[in-house]
């Protein structure tokens, strides 16, 4: 069996629910795992950024595909791909 690396194997997995979510107009991309916790950050991309319905997408689509083709995962976190900057805001603000 061929090594491959837990973020590889994520990005794997992360393909087979793109279609879904690219249907929508929207995306994710892995922002960090981290090994020592389990715990992995994703960001919204699109459409997905902004919808309300995005907690349940990643917990019953996103999370459950991860968490089950990568059991080192046992964390799923996802933020939303809109800087402050995108509505006007400075950081500051």
């Amino acid at each position: 069996m061929d090594f491959q690396s837990v973020e590889t194997r994520i990005e794997q997995a992360l393909e087979q629910v793109r279609p879904s979510l690219k249907a929508d107009g929207g995306d994710v991309r892995l922002v960090r795992f981290a090994g020592d916790s389990g715990r992995l950050e994703l960001q919204w991309l699109g459409t997905c950024a902004i919808c309300p319905m995005s907690v349940f997408t990643l917990r019953a689509g996103v999370e459950r595909t991860i968490m089950h083709e990568v059991p080192e995962v046992r964390r799923v976190e996802a933020m939303s791909g809109i800087e402050p900057k995108d509505i006007g805001l400075s950081r500051g603000d």
